[in-house]
């Protein structure tokens, strides 16, 4: 009979690792996975799992199946064309010691990235994947493939040491993520579930059952055009557009005033309302006679993205109301894109005692329970599959999005030793 793994034989057989997963991360990182381009990165996942002799299906994101699902956002990217990556490591069914663990264990994480943005920012080219002083750089580093390599790699170590799961272990790649979810959404259409589920996403090494929303808005705000010498022929649309953006940012603070969730560890951002992109004017000398704005409006745990809309149409209504020309001609309100709703798994859940004692064992200490502010396919698999799951992996979630993205190796490789872990402890 195959012995268990332990911690010490987990950690050995991961720091043999150490080479090929930093290699692995730098190909994946070299690999600009922006929306419509995911292909290529799934192909080097697809081929990784193969290796593991895993049973992988492609899974294409077709918007025609999934029109109909109250989750689906249409995230204007290809309709049909994008491609989802699962493979699943079939369990024994109960180990001869009838220790057969919790059940069986999803990890996911997706591939899309956003836009590096202006690359004389970088210090190296965004899709370098270089190595500076114990970090990997580059667009996606941190957000998410550290988390996808961490949990291929933790199958790779388990394999490594003849472990065998008594029940179901699966890893999901997908696409979308980072404009609505249309990736694990397709996964779940699909049928695919487990006991419990992992996302992979940058916790920092804390786990987080709870998870806002983040709802994208667009506003829209109508002026006048004059000549800029005849400024009071015209009205300026920013002008307008500023009291309405003061009562947004009243409301932000009012909502998070009056909401408390200890496991939150900034009561002043749990679910903010931020404006991303603002647009108006046409010439530097002309009145604008319009202005757009675009941005997220969080969703509370416990909040219906139904409650946060009209609450904020309330907000932008009321604003309005106290100026005629905005009277006489109302803000346009739409929302777009990403629709996150929020979720969260019970503290007390047992996915949560398992992860704990697996961290335990490699750090040394019991990981932080906390909330995130943030939108994540979390919540599909939460409301829309019945699974229960938790946010953990490498990475601070701080550096995503950013200039100069990176992660620690040994974030990653420790990340490793945590998953491989938890899968025993998990799977039995």
């Amino acid at each position: 009979m195959p012995s268990i793994p332990t911690p010490a034989t987990i950690a050995h057989t991961v720091e043999n690792l150490r080479p090929a997963l930093v290699a692995f991360l730098q190909e994946a990182v070299r690999s600009p996975s922006l929306p419509n381009n995911e292909g290529p990165v799934q192909a080097i996942i697809a081929a990784k799992l193969e290796s593991l002799e895993l049973d992988v299906e492609t899974i294409t994101t077709r918007f025609a199946e999934l029109a109909g699902h109250p989750a689906f956002d249409d995230d204007g990217f290809s309709p049909d064309s994008r491609v989802n990556v699962v493979g699943r490591w079939l369990g024994a069914g109960g180990d001869e010691n009838g220790r057969s663990g919790r059940g069986s264990l999803l990890l996911n994480g997706h591939v899309d990235v956003v836009s590096p943005g202006d690359p004389a920012l970088w210090r190296d080219d965004p899709w370098s994947g270089v190595v500076w002083d114990g970090r990997l750089y580059g667009r996606g580093s941190c957000d998410m493939k550290a988390g996808l390599t961490a949990g291929l790699f933790a199958i790779e170590a388990l394999k490594n040491l003849g472990y065998h799961p008594a029940h179901d272990l699966l890893l999901s790649s997908v696409i979308g993520e980072e404009s609505g979810g249309v990736g694990a959404l397709t996964t779940i259409v699909h049928g695919v579930r487990a006991d419990a589920v992992v996302v992979l996403e940058p916790t920092d090494g804390a786990i987080c059952p709870v998870q806002a929303g983040a709802l994208t808005f667009r506003l829209t705000v109508q002026g006048r055009a004059s000549h800029g010498a005849m400024k009071s022929e015209g009205v300026s649309a920013i002008a307008q557009f500023l009291p309405i953006f003061q009562a947004i940012e009243a409301l932000d603070r009012q909502r998070h005033h009056n909401y408390t969730n200890p496991i939150y560890p900034n009561p002043s951002n749990i679910a903010p309302i931020s404006i991303g992109t603002i647009r108006g004017g046409e010439w530097h000398s002309t009145v604008p006679e319009s202005v757009t704005v675009e941005g997220r409006c969080g969703v509370f745990p416990g909040e219906s993205p139904a409650q946060v809309r009209a609450l904020l149409a309330r907000t932008v209504a009321d604003a309005a109301n106290t100026d005629p020309w905005l009277v006489a001609h109302p803000p346009r309100l739409e929302w777009f894109e990403g629709q996150f709703e929020s979720c969260a798994t019970p503290i007390d859940h047992p996915l949560l005692a398992t992860l704990t004692a697996a961290h335990r064992q490699v750090h040394g200490s019991d990981p932080t329970i906390e909330g995130v502010p943030y939108g994540a396919d979390l919540r599909l698999f939460v409301n829309h599959a019945g699974m229960p799951g938790v946010l953990y992996g490498p990475g601070d979630v701080r550096l995503a999005h950013a200039a100069n993205e990176s992660v620690g190796i040994e974030e990653v490789v420790d990340a490793v030793k945590v998953l491989a872990g938890m899968i025993v402890g998990w799977c039995g």
